[in-house]
């Protein structure tokens, strides 16, 4: 199963790709984190906030792998703890299916995205760059999975 990260976003400062690769890297070969960056819309001119999260949408759908489960990631969303994930992760592990959480640009994610989504995660109640939360997410998926495993990572 594939854990894959979709992010509008690109060229991160290298503090970012080296924090995201170090995460990824301790998950096992059965269960790897594959990020997937997402171009962002050139928001020159008189684009919208909704044209940009329209045209946003498009790529990340492009993204996609079909019948891959959803969740996006939106200040609105549940409020998972870090068991709450592994429990989590462990049900869409029994599914077999790939999951992707989507982070969207600097608008967020279009609504028909997160309508479509199987599940909408909220990472924090604070507003974070858009990086920040892919090794927040990374990290998380980490600790997640070493619940799962009993591994000493995540002291309770």
């Amino acid at each position: 199963m594939q854990l894959l990260i979709v992010a509008v976003g690109h060229k991160m400062p290298a503090w970012i790709e080296t924090g995201f690769a170090e995460y990824a890297k301790r998950m096992p070969p059965e269960l790897r984190i594959v990020l997937k960056e997402i171009k962002p819309v050139d928001r020159s001119g008189s684009k919208t906030a909704a044209t940009a999260m329209a045209l946003e949408r498009e790529r990340i759908e492009a993204a996609l792998p079909k019948s891959v489960r959803i969740i996006a990631l939106d200040e609105r969303g549940k409020d998972l703890t870090s068991v709450g994930l592994s429990q989590q992760l462990e049900n869409w592990q029994q599914d077999g299916r790939d999951t992707a959480f989507l982070i969207g640009g600097a608008d967020g994610l279009d609504p028909e995205l997160k309508a479509r989504a199987e599940g909408l995660i909220r990472i924090s109640s604070m507003t974070l760059p858009h990086g920040v939360v892919r090794v927040m997410l990374a990290e998380q998926l980490y600790r997640a999975w070493s619940i799962t495993q009993n591994h000493p990572y995540h002291r309770v």
